[in-house]
């Protein structure tokens, strides 16, 4: 499922971002000969094409036929483009007349340049052509959150209702952390919202963080549990220390094991256990959330234990038999079913605002966390289409595959904006040096600088991919 998802996501971006070329060449009458979803190397799953009056196809084919070709069709259809699909799901092309790129070099374009190529344009005119696939993206992006918004609405967890605290980071657990503290500040900054959190503490080098903490004190009355604020001085730059192999996130709520549902063959269920049961001990060992009953349950794997648990207020026990992974085959309530959360619901011009801004907001915080590629190891945290792939959950679900299509089309917009040759960045650049110092550069240039650049791409995506091989042994 997951490998259906991530092709799905990556053809919609594709095919979108190809079509950000497509529509702008067209606009300012440029011919595009080829559309292309997938890379069809040797063969094509289908092409089409229409001239003569009607729509042309061909299914599997190697060889196009020479009647396709523009130079045999009418004055009328010369500019028809054909479209296709390949067989190599790794991308797409739209081949813009008179453009060197990947699909032809200075040799093929021809000696003389008409006017309805890539290269009789004006300088703004090929930079909107070149740029129009990022931009697409972008606003694909947006448009995405906002429909997110404006179909499931917004839940929001504040950082203050997670009753039971927050698991941590061993590197925040480090910095003298404890889980179970509930984050109130950064650098005096009141934070209500997890992911703001999140963002500050890896990206923003914060000097005190202030928590709340649960504490035992021990007075004439006994011994008892207090809330206390704590300030923790944060010594080093979280970015730079993290293993950027590391998918871990920084904190994350401490849920308490409550039943939402039994798998098939559940051993909870066999025990006696039923949907609401609240697990609080296993063995006579208290546990105040699914981390540390998790825990528990994998030491004791074989074999029957005692597990604790309220139903309906009243503390109850029985015994389960637990399986060879340390699992008795239940399904966990979700956190919003378990702590107060603030759910908005939008229509769509009201989930306008809100979907460009979490968009906005999401890329910057992209941007900000590419510093750790320059670190010792930060290439090791380059990932290719396995990285991609585990984005997905395991189970198809729709929020999140658009969620995380959303987040791709906003990387995709980014890395293409890059200044490397072989990326639209690399053509946006020459372009913008010609409308700046009027020289424009020559073709056998443009083409040097094309295969320059896509070694460089080509040794990103071998090095990219070898991680995750080596991630997969390890």
């Amino acid at each position: 499922m997951k490998i259906l998802a991530l092709l799905l996501s990556l053809s919609l971006l594709v095919f979108t971002h190809e079509l950000g070329h497509f529509c702008f060449a067209r606009l300012f009458k440029t011919r595009v000969r080829r559309f292309y979803l997938f890379f069809n190397w040797k063969f094509s799953i289908l092409k089409a094409k229409k001239f003569n009056g009607k729509w042309h196809f061909l299914f599997f084919n190697g060889e196009t036929p020479e009647e396709w070709d523009e130079k045999n069709l009418a004055p009328e259809d010369q500019n028809n483009t054909l479209w296709g699909i390949g067989w190599i799901p790794l991308g797409g092309y739209c081949d813009i007349a008179g453009m060197i790129d990947e699909t032809k070099s200075a040799d093929d374009l021809e000696s003389e340049p008409q006017p309805w190529e890539y290269r009789s344009k004006k300088a703004w005119q090929r930079l909107c052509i070149i740029s129009g696939g990022v931009l697409v993206n972008f606003l694909s992006a947006l448009l995405i959150y906002t429909c997110i918004f404006a179909h499931w609405g917004k839940d929001d967890l504040p950082l203050q209702n997670a009753t039971l605290g927050y698991e941590y980071h061993e590197l925040l657990l480090d910095e003298g952390f404890q889980n179970g503290d509930i984050i109130c500040a950064i650098d005096g900054e009141e934070m209500t919202d997890i992911v703001k959190a999140q963002h500050k503490l890896l990206l923003d080098k914060p000097k005190v963080v202030t928590v709340k903490r649960h504490i035992e004190v021990s007075d004439s009355l006994g011994s008892r549990d207090s809330l206390a604020i704590v300030d923790i001085a944060m010594e080093h730059d979280l970015l730079t220390q993290i293993d950027p192999r590391d998918t871990n996130l920084l904190f994350t709520v401490r849920m308490p094991f409550v039943i939402k549902d039994f798998a098939p063959g559940s051993r909870a269920k066999k025990g006696g256990m039923e949907i609401g049961d609240s697990v609080v001990s296993i063995n006579g060992q208290p546990a105040a959330c699914f981390s540390e009953i998790s825990a528990l349950l994998s030491e004791n794997k074989s074999n029957p234990v005692t597990m604790g648990f309220y139903r309906n207020g009243v503390f109850d026990t029985t015994v389960v038999n637990i399986d060879d992974n340390g699992k008795v085959g239940v399904y966990l309530e979700d956190f919003r079913n378990l702590f107060v959360c603030v759910h908005t619901d939008y229509n769509f011009f009201q989930a306008l605002p809100v979907g460009i801004s979490y968009g906005w907001n999401q890329l910057k915080t992209y941007v900000s966390s590419l510093r750790i590629l320059f670190t010792k190891d930060g290439y090791k945290g380059l990932g290719g289409f396995g990285t991609l792939g585990g984005l997905f959950p395991q189970n198809w679900n729709w929020y999140s595959f658009w969620s995380i299509t959303a987040f791709l089309a906003l990387i995709l917009a980014f890395m293409n904006v890059i200044p490397i040759p072989g990326l639209d960045g690399g053509h946006i650049l020459f372009t913008l040096w010609e409308i700046i110092t009027r020289r424009k550069p020559s073709d056998k240039f443009l083409e040097v600088a094309q295969t320059v650049g896509m070694i460089l791409l080509l040794l990103l995506l071998v090095v990219a991919n070898g991680n995750d091989i080596l991630r997969i042994f390890k």
